[in-house]
Protein backbone atom coordinates (compact mmCIF):
# COMPACT_ATOMS: atom_id res chain seq x y z
CA UNK A 1 0.00 0.00 0.00
CA UNK A 2 1.43 3.36 -1.04
CA UNK A 3 2.47 5.82 1.63
CA UNK A 4 0.99 9.32 1.27
CA UNK A 5 3.38 12.06 0.11
CA UNK A 6 4.15 15.32 1.93
CA UNK A 7 6.08 17.94 -0.07
CA UNK A 8 8.00 20.81 1.55
CA UNK A 9 7.82 23.90 -0.67
CA UNK A 10 9.20 27.43 -0.28
CA UNK A 11 11.72 29.96 -1.51
CA UNK A 12 15.46 29.45 -0.98
CA UNK A 13 17.02 29.64 2.49
CA UNK A 14 13.90 29.20 4.57
CA UNK A 15 15.12 25.88 6.01
CA UNK A 16 13.41 23.27 3.82
CA UNK A 17 16.26 20.77 3.97
CA UNK A 18 16.59 21.25 7.73
CA UNK A 19 12.89 20.54 8.20
CA UNK A 20 13.15 17.55 5.85
CA UNK A 21 15.99 16.08 7.92
CA UNK A 22 14.10 16.80 11.12
CA UNK A 23 10.92 15.10 9.89
CA UNK A 24 12.58 11.91 8.69
CA UNK A 25 14.78 12.07 11.79
CA UNK A 26 11.76 11.37 13.98
CA UNK A 27 11.64 7.97 12.35
CA UNK A 28 15.38 7.45 12.43
CA UNK A 29 15.33 7.90 16.20
CA UNK A 30 13.37 4.64 16.27
CA UNK A 31 14.82 2.76 13.30
CA UNK A 32 18.26 3.84 12.16
CA UNK A 33 18.71 4.08 8.39
CA UNK A 34 21.12 1.57 6.94
CA UNK A 35 24.66 2.87 7.02
CA UNK A 36 26.23 3.68 3.67
CA UNK A 37 23.15 5.18 2.01
CA UNK A 38 23.79 8.38 0.17
CA UNK A 39 22.89 11.50 2.15
CA UNK A 40 22.00 13.52 -0.92
CA UNK A 41 18.36 12.57 -0.95
CA UNK A 42 15.24 14.32 -2.11
CA UNK A 43 12.81 12.05 -0.35
CA UNK A 44 12.66 9.88 2.74
CA UNK A 45 10.26 7.97 4.95
CA UNK A 46 8.92 9.62 8.10
CA UNK A 47 6.91 8.04 10.87
CA UNK A 48 4.73 9.89 13.35
CA UNK A 49 2.31 8.35 15.83
CA UNK A 50 2.37 5.03 14.00
CA UNK A 51 1.68 6.45 10.51
CA UNK A 52 4.34 6.43 7.83
CA UNK A 53 4.51 8.88 4.94
CA UNK A 54 6.99 10.00 2.30
CA UNK A 55 8.58 13.44 2.67
CA UNK A 56 9.87 15.30 -0.41
CA UNK A 57 12.42 18.11 -0.16
CA UNK A 58 11.91 20.42 -3.14
CA UNK A 59 14.27 22.95 -4.69
CA UNK A 60 13.84 26.55 -3.55
CA UNK A 61 11.54 28.59 -5.77
CA UNK A 62 12.88 32.00 -6.75
CA UNK A 63 10.32 33.40 -9.14
CA UNK A 64 12.13 36.76 -9.35
CA UNK A 65 15.17 35.31 -11.10
CA UNK A 66 15.84 35.82 -14.76
CA UNK A 67 13.99 33.65 -17.23
CA UNK A 68 16.50 30.96 -18.07
CA UNK A 69 16.77 27.19 -18.25
CA UNK A 70 17.73 27.00 -14.59
CA UNK A 71 14.56 28.71 -13.45
CA UNK A 72 12.41 26.56 -15.73
CA UNK A 73 14.02 23.41 -14.40
CA UNK A 74 13.49 24.38 -10.76
CA UNK A 75 9.85 25.27 -11.37
CA UNK A 76 9.32 21.98 -13.19
CA UNK A 77 10.93 20.01 -10.37
CA UNK A 78 8.74 21.56 -7.73
CA UNK A 79 5.61 21.26 -9.86
CA UNK A 80 6.20 17.50 -10.09
CA UNK A 81 6.40 17.32 -6.31
CA UNK A 82 3.24 19.43 -5.94
CA UNK A 83 1.35 17.23 -8.40
CA UNK A 84 2.36 14.07 -6.53
CA UNK A 85 1.76 15.39 -3.01
CA UNK A 86 -1.21 14.65 -0.77
CA UNK A 87 -0.21 17.44 1.62
CA UNK A 88 2.06 20.45 1.03
CA UNK A 89 3.99 22.25 3.76
CA UNK A 90 4.60 25.86 2.71
CA UNK A 91 7.68 26.92 4.64
CA UNK A 92 8.29 30.60 5.42
CA UNK A 93 10.87 32.58 7.39
CA UNK A 94 9.11 34.19 10.34
CA UNK A 95 12.05 36.55 10.92
CA UNK A 96 11.86 38.08 7.44
CA UNK A 97 8.12 38.19 6.97
CA UNK A 98 6.30 37.73 3.69
CA UNK A 99 8.12 38.44 0.46
CA UNK A 100 6.67 38.79 -3.06
CA UNK A 101 8.08 35.34 -3.82
CA UNK A 102 6.21 33.86 -0.84
CA UNK A 103 2.96 35.36 -2.12
CA UNK A 104 3.57 34.02 -5.63
CA UNK A 105 4.27 30.54 -4.26
CA UNK A 106 1.12 30.68 -2.14
CA UNK A 107 -0.88 31.55 -5.26
CA UNK A 108 0.71 28.64 -7.11
CA UNK A 109 -0.25 26.28 -4.30
CA UNK A 110 -3.83 27.53 -4.18
CA UNK A 111 -4.20 26.55 -7.83
CA UNK A 112 -2.92 23.04 -7.07
CA UNK A 113 -6.01 22.28 -4.94
CA UNK A 114 -3.82 20.35 -2.53
CA UNK A 115 -4.10 20.57 1.26
CA UNK A 116 -1.61 23.27 2.32
CA UNK A 117 -0.18 23.72 5.82
CA UNK A 118 1.81 26.91 6.42
CA UNK A 119 4.85 26.57 8.69
CA UNK A 120 6.71 29.68 9.87
CA UNK A 121 10.29 28.57 10.45
CA UNK A 122 13.16 30.04 12.51
CA UNK A 123 10.88 30.88 15.43
CA UNK A 124 13.68 29.93 17.80
CA UNK A 125 12.42 32.23 20.56
CA UNK A 126 9.54 34.67 21.18
CA UNK A 127 11.92 37.49 20.21
CA UNK A 128 12.38 36.02 16.72
CA UNK A 129 8.74 35.92 15.64
CA UNK A 130 8.67 39.45 14.28
CA UNK A 131 6.36 38.93 11.33
CA UNK A 132 4.17 36.06 12.49
CA UNK A 133 1.09 38.25 12.15
CA UNK A 134 1.81 38.90 8.45
CA UNK A 135 1.56 35.24 7.52
CA UNK A 136 -2.20 35.17 8.12
CA UNK A 137 -2.53 37.47 5.08
CA UNK A 138 -1.97 34.46 2.81
CA UNK A 139 -5.46 33.21 3.61
CA UNK A 140 -4.55 29.70 4.75
CA UNK A 141 -5.35 28.20 8.14
CA UNK A 142 -3.34 29.40 11.13
CA UNK A 143 0.34 28.78 10.57
CA UNK A 144 2.52 26.53 12.72
CA UNK A 145 5.43 28.35 14.37
CA UNK A 146 8.47 26.08 14.34
CA UNK A 147 12.21 25.93 14.59
CA UNK A 148 13.37 23.17 12.27
CA UNK A 149 16.93 23.51 13.55
CA UNK A 150 16.01 22.95 17.19
CA UNK A 151 12.87 20.85 16.71
CA UNK A 152 10.58 23.37 18.40
CA UNK A 153 6.97 22.99 17.28
CA UNK A 154 7.78 20.24 14.78
CA UNK A 155 5.74 17.70 16.70
CA UNK A 156 2.67 19.93 16.53
CA UNK A 157 3.30 20.43 12.80
CA UNK A 158 3.44 16.67 12.29
CA UNK A 159 0.16 16.30 14.17
CA UNK A 160 -1.44 18.66 11.67
CA UNK A 161 0.13 16.78 8.78
CA UNK A 162 -1.40 13.52 10.04
CA UNK A 163 -4.81 15.14 10.36
CA UNK A 164 -4.58 16.25 6.72
CA UNK A 165 -3.43 12.97 5.21
CA UNK A 166 -5.99 10.86 3.35
CA UNK A 167 -7.28 7.79 5.15
CA UNK A 168 -5.39 4.60 4.26
CA UNK A 169 -7.06 2.71 1.43
CA UNK A 170 -7.36 -1.07 1.75
CA UNK A 171 -5.63 -3.08 -0.94
CA UNK A 172 -7.77 -4.72 -3.59
CA UNK A 173 -8.21 -8.52 -3.35
CA UNK A 174 -6.01 -9.02 -6.43
CA UNK A 175 -3.22 -6.91 -4.91
CA UNK A 176 -3.41 -8.78 -1.59
CA UNK A 177 -2.81 -12.18 -3.15
CA UNK A 178 -0.44 -11.15 -5.96
CA UNK A 179 3.29 -10.53 -5.69
CA UNK A 180 3.93 -6.92 -6.75
CA UNK A 181 7.07 -6.01 -8.71
CA UNK A 182 7.92 -2.39 -9.62
CA UNK A 183 10.24 -1.73 -12.55
CA UNK A 184 12.34 1.33 -11.66
CA UNK A 185 15.37 3.08 -13.07
CA UNK A 186 16.72 6.08 -14.90
CA UNK A 187 15.17 7.14 -18.20
CA UNK A 188 16.43 5.29 -21.27
CA UNK A 189 17.85 2.25 -19.45
CA UNK A 190 15.35 0.02 -21.24
CA UNK A 191 12.46 -0.31 -18.77
CA UNK A 192 9.79 -0.40 -21.49
CA UNK A 193 11.73 -2.97 -23.51
CA UNK A 194 12.26 -5.03 -20.37
CA UNK A 195 8.54 -4.98 -19.56
CA UNK A 196 7.67 -6.08 -23.10
CA UNK A 197 10.26 -8.86 -22.94
CA UNK A 198 8.88 -10.08 -19.61
CA UNK A 199 5.33 -10.13 -20.91
CA UNK A 200 6.41 -12.00 -24.02
CA UNK A 201 8.07 -14.62 -21.85
CA UNK A 202 5.17 -15.28 -19.51
CA UNK A 203 2.84 -18.24 -19.76
CA UNK A 204 -0.55 -16.67 -18.98
CA UNK A 205 -1.12 -12.94 -19.39
CA UNK A 206 -4.28 -12.05 -17.45
CA UNK A 207 -5.03 -8.41 -18.18
CA UNK A 208 -3.58 -4.91 -18.28
CA UNK A 209 -5.33 -2.78 -15.64
CA UNK A 210 -4.98 0.89 -14.80
CA UNK A 211 -3.19 1.75 -11.60
CA UNK A 212 -4.13 4.66 -9.41
CA UNK A 213 -4.46 8.10 -10.96
CA UNK A 214 -0.86 8.84 -10.03
CA UNK A 215 0.61 5.53 -11.12
CA UNK A 216 1.42 4.05 -14.52
CA UNK A 217 -0.21 0.90 -15.86
CA UNK A 218 -0.27 -2.27 -13.77
CA UNK A 219 -0.13 -5.57 -15.62
CA UNK A 220 -1.51 -8.71 -14.00
CA UNK A 221 -0.09 -12.05 -15.07
CA UNK A 222 0.53 -15.56 -13.82
CA UNK A 223 4.06 -17.00 -13.69
CA UNK A 224 4.28 -20.75 -12.98
CA UNK A 225 0.95 -20.58 -11.19
CA UNK A 226 1.91 -17.52 -9.09
CA UNK A 227 -0.18 -14.34 -9.59
CA UNK A 228 2.06 -11.33 -10.22
CA UNK A 229 1.44 -7.63 -10.74
CA UNK A 230 4.10 -5.77 -12.75
CA UNK A 231 4.01 -2.08 -11.83
CA UNK A 232 5.42 -0.25 -14.82
CA UNK A 233 7.13 3.11 -14.30
CA UNK A 234 8.63 3.12 -17.78
CA UNK A 235 6.72 6.28 -18.69
CA UNK A 236 9.10 8.45 -16.68
CA UNK A 237 10.93 10.91 -18.91
CA UNK A 238 13.00 14.04 -18.39
CA UNK A 239 13.55 17.12 -20.52
CA UNK A 240 16.95 17.05 -22.16
CA UNK A 241 17.40 20.79 -21.64
CA UNK A 242 17.31 20.38 -17.88
CA UNK A 243 18.62 16.84 -17.58
CA UNK A 244 20.72 17.18 -14.44
CA UNK A 245 18.14 19.10 -12.43
CA UNK A 246 15.16 16.96 -13.41
CA UNK A 247 16.86 13.57 -13.41
CA UNK A 248 16.27 12.72 -9.77
CA UNK A 249 12.90 14.45 -9.59
CA UNK A 250 11.58 12.28 -12.39
CA UNK A 251 11.63 9.49 -9.82
CA UNK A 252 8.89 11.25 -7.86
CA UNK A 253 6.42 9.98 -10.42
CA UNK A 254 7.43 6.44 -9.52
CA UNK A 255 7.28 6.73 -5.74
CA UNK A 256 3.71 5.51 -5.46
CA UNK A 257 4.52 2.62 -7.76
CA UNK A 258 7.49 1.71 -5.59
CA UNK A 259 5.45 2.01 -2.41
CA UNK A 260 2.81 -0.40 -3.69
CA UNK A 261 5.39 -3.05 -4.55
CA UNK A 262 6.91 -5.95 -2.68
CA UNK A 263 10.11 -5.88 -4.72
CA UNK A 264 11.80 -3.22 -6.84
CA UNK A 265 13.48 -4.31 -10.07
CA UNK A 266 16.18 -1.64 -10.35
CA UNK A 267 17.26 -1.47 -14.00
CA UNK A 268 20.72 -0.12 -14.82
CA UNK A 269 22.49 -0.26 -18.18
CA UNK A 270 25.72 -2.16 -18.63
CA UNK A 271 27.51 0.36 -20.90
CA UNK A 272 26.99 3.26 -18.46
CA UNK A 273 27.24 1.44 -15.16
CA UNK A 274 25.95 2.86 -11.87
CA UNK A 275 25.08 6.55 -11.52
CA UNK A 276 23.98 8.50 -8.46
CA UNK A 277 20.32 8.21 -9.36
CA UNK A 278 20.55 4.41 -9.33
CA UNK A 279 21.84 4.62 -5.76
CA UNK A 280 18.99 6.98 -4.87
CA UNK A 281 16.42 4.47 -6.10
CA UNK A 282 18.05 1.54 -4.30
CA UNK A 283 18.45 3.54 -1.09
CA UNK A 284 14.86 4.69 -1.01
CA UNK A 285 13.54 1.20 -1.84
CA UNK A 286 15.40 -0.28 1.12
CA UNK A 287 14.43 2.55 3.45
CA UNK A 288 10.82 1.95 2.43
CA UNK A 289 11.26 -1.72 3.38
CA UNK A 290 11.07 -3.11 -0.16
CA UNK A 291 12.94 -6.04 -1.61
CA UNK A 292 15.53 -5.27 -4.29
CA UNK A 293 16.77 -7.02 -7.43
CA UNK A 294 19.40 -5.26 -9.56
CA UNK A 295 18.82 -5.87 -13.27
CA UNK A 296 21.78 -5.04 -15.51
CA UNK A 297 20.33 -4.44 -18.97
CA UNK A 298 21.92 -4.02 -22.41
CA UNK A 299 24.63 -6.62 -21.90
CA UNK A 300 24.57 -7.12 -25.67
CA UNK A 301 26.47 -3.81 -25.91
CA UNK A 302 29.46 -4.84 -23.75
CA UNK A 303 32.28 -7.33 -24.04
CA UNK A 304 31.49 -11.03 -23.36
CA UNK A 305 33.45 -10.96 -20.09
CA UNK A 306 31.09 -8.24 -18.79
CA UNK A 307 27.89 -10.17 -19.50
CA UNK A 308 27.96 -12.57 -16.56
CA UNK A 309 26.16 -11.99 -13.23
CA UNK A 310 29.36 -12.91 -11.37
CA UNK A 311 31.20 -10.01 -13.02
CA UNK A 312 28.50 -7.52 -12.04
CA UNK A 313 28.03 -8.91 -8.53
CA UNK A 314 31.71 -8.16 -7.93
CA UNK A 315 31.66 -4.83 -9.77
CA UNK A 316 28.59 -3.47 -7.94
CA UNK A 317 29.89 -4.20 -4.44
CA UNK A 318 31.51 -0.79 -4.06
CA UNK A 319 28.50 1.06 -5.51
CA UNK A 320 25.86 -0.73 -3.45
CA UNK A 321 27.62 -1.46 -0.18
CA UNK A 322 24.33 -0.89 1.60
CA UNK A 323 22.61 -3.49 -0.65
CA UNK A 324 25.18 -6.28 -0.84
CA UNK A 325 22.38 -8.79 -0.18
CA UNK A 326 20.50 -7.86 -3.40
CA UNK A 327 20.66 -10.46 -6.19
CA UNK A 328 22.02 -9.33 -9.56
CA UNK A 329 20.74 -10.56 -12.92
CA UNK A 330 22.16 -9.65 -16.33
CA UNK A 331 19.88 -9.36 -19.34
CA UNK A 332 19.40 -7.91 -22.77
CA UNK A 333 15.82 -6.86 -23.35
CA UNK A 334 16.66 -6.47 -27.02
CA UNK A 335 18.02 -9.99 -27.61
CA UNK A 336 16.08 -11.53 -24.68
CA UNK A 337 19.26 -12.99 -23.23
CA UNK A 338 18.82 -13.69 -19.51
CA UNK A 339 15.17 -12.55 -19.42
CA UNK A 340 14.08 -15.89 -17.97
CA UNK A 341 16.17 -15.30 -14.83
CA UNK A 342 14.34 -12.15 -13.69
CA UNK A 343 11.04 -13.58 -12.45
CA UNK A 344 12.56 -16.48 -10.47
CA UNK A 345 15.01 -14.07 -8.79
CA UNK A 346 12.25 -11.57 -7.96
CA UNK A 347 9.84 -14.19 -6.62
CA UNK A 348 12.62 -15.69 -4.50
CA UNK A 349 13.11 -12.25 -2.89
CA UNK A 350 9.34 -12.05 -2.26
CA UNK A 351 9.46 -15.43 -0.57
CA UNK A 352 12.47 -14.43 1.53
CA UNK A 353 10.68 -11.34 2.88
CA UNK A 354 7.90 -13.62 4.22
CA UNK A 355 10.20 -15.89 6.19
CA UNK A 356 9.15 -16.38 9.81
CA UNK A 357 11.85 -16.29 12.48
CA UNK A 358 10.76 -18.42 15.48
CA UNK A 359 11.48 -16.52 18.72
CA UNK A 360 13.42 -19.40 20.29
CA UNK A 361 15.70 -19.74 17.26
CA UNK A 362 16.08 -15.99 16.84
CA UNK A 363 17.10 -15.54 20.46
CA UNK A 364 19.55 -18.46 20.19
CA UNK A 365 21.20 -16.85 17.14
CA UNK A 366 21.59 -13.54 18.95
CA UNK A 367 22.81 -15.19 22.15
CA UNK A 368 25.49 -17.07 20.21
CA UNK A 369 26.45 -13.86 18.41
CA UNK A 370 26.96 -12.06 21.73
CA UNK A 371 29.08 -14.92 23.07
CA UNK A 372 31.20 -15.10 19.92
CA UNK A 373 31.78 -11.35 19.77
CA UNK A 374 30.61 -9.32 22.79
CA UNK A 375 29.47 -5.74 22.11
CA UNK A 376 31.89 -2.91 22.93
CA UNK A 377 31.43 -1.05 26.19
CA UNK A 378 30.59 2.64 26.32
CA UNK A 379 31.35 4.65 29.46
CA UNK A 380 31.55 1.44 31.43
CA UNK A 381 28.24 0.07 30.14
CA UNK A 382 27.62 -2.74 27.68
CA UNK A 383 24.59 -3.55 25.54
CA UNK A 384 22.44 -6.42 26.81
CA UNK A 385 19.57 -7.99 24.88
CA UNK A 386 16.96 -9.58 27.14
CA UNK A 387 14.61 -10.74 24.40
CA UNK A 388 14.13 -10.55 20.64
CA UNK A 389 11.10 -11.17 18.46
CA UNK A 390 10.05 -10.67 14.87
CA UNK A 391 7.64 -7.79 14.38
CA UNK A 392 4.58 -8.14 12.20
CA UNK A 393 4.71 -6.27 8.91
CA UNK A 394 5.59 -6.60 5.25
CA UNK A 395 9.38 -6.31 5.59
CA UNK A 396 11.66 -8.35 7.89
CA UNK A 397 11.91 -6.53 11.24
CA UNK A 398 13.41 -7.73 14.50
CA UNK A 399 12.59 -5.98 17.79
CA UNK A 400 15.36 -6.12 20.39
CA UNK A 401 14.52 -5.41 24.03
CA UNK A 402 17.70 -3.99 25.54
CA UNK A 403 19.00 -2.38 28.70
CA UNK A 404 19.86 0.89 26.91
CA UNK A 405 18.81 1.80 23.35
CA UNK A 406 21.81 4.14 23.02
CA UNK A 407 24.45 1.42 23.39
CA UNK A 408 24.15 -0.24 19.96
CA UNK A 409 27.01 0.99 17.78
CA UNK A 410 26.36 0.96 14.01
CA UNK A 411 29.21 -1.51 13.41
CA UNK A 412 27.77 -3.94 15.96
CA UNK A 413 24.34 -3.48 14.39
CA UNK A 414 25.81 -4.65 11.07
CA UNK A 415 27.38 -7.61 12.85
CA UNK A 416 24.04 -8.67 14.35
CA UNK A 417 22.30 -8.23 10.98
CA UNK A 418 24.91 -10.46 9.38
CA UNK A 419 24.35 -13.19 11.97
CA UNK A 420 20.59 -13.09 11.53
CA UNK A 421 20.98 -13.25 7.74
CA UNK A 422 23.37 -16.20 7.99
CA UNK A 423 20.66 -18.17 9.78
CA UNK A 424 17.45 -16.98 8.12
CA UNK A 425 18.56 -15.77 4.67
CA UNK A 426 16.29 -12.78 3.81
CA UNK A 427 18.10 -12.39 0.46
CA UNK A 428 17.26 -9.20 -1.38
CA UNK A 429 15.49 -7.65 1.61
CA UNK A 430 16.49 -4.99 4.13
CA UNK A 431 16.55 -6.17 7.74
CA UNK A 432 15.45 -3.65 10.34
CA UNK A 433 16.63 -3.92 13.92
CA UNK A 434 14.34 -1.93 16.19
CA UNK A 435 15.50 -1.24 19.73
CA UNK A 436 13.10 -1.03 22.66
CA UNK A 437 13.92 -0.58 26.32
CA UNK A 438 13.37 -3.56 28.60
CA UNK A 439 11.20 -1.31 30.75
CA UNK A 440 8.75 -0.86 27.87
CA UNK A 441 8.42 -4.64 27.60
CA UNK A 442 7.75 -4.99 31.32
CA UNK A 443 5.17 -2.23 31.16
CA UNK A 444 3.41 -3.95 28.27
CA UNK A 445 3.42 -7.24 30.16
CA UNK A 446 1.91 -5.61 33.24
CA UNK A 447 -0.75 -3.92 31.11
CA UNK A 448 -1.67 -7.25 29.48
CA UNK A 449 -2.27 -8.76 32.91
Amino acid sequence: MARPIVAIVGRPNVGKSTLFNRMIGWRKAIVDAQSGLTRDRLYGVAEWRGREFTVVDTAGLDLDTAKDASRAAIEAQTQIAIDQADVIVLLLDVRRGLTPIDRDIAQLLRKSRRRVIVAANKADSPNERHFAHEISELGFDESALISAQHGLGVGELLDRVLESLPAPEPASPSEEKADRLAIMGRPNVGKSSLLNALLGDERALVSPTPGTTRDPIDTELVFDGVPVVLIDTAGIRRKSSSRDRLERYSLLRGIHAMERSDVVLLVIEAPTGVLAQDQHVAGYALEAGKGLVIVVNKIDLVEPAMRQPAYWSKTLVSKFKFASFAPVVTVSAKTREGIGSIMPAALEVVGQRRIKMPPNELNRVLRDAFLEHPPPSYKGRRLKVTYATQASGESPTVVLFVNDTGLLHFSYRRYLEKKVRERFGLAGNPLKLVLRSEESRRSATRAAK
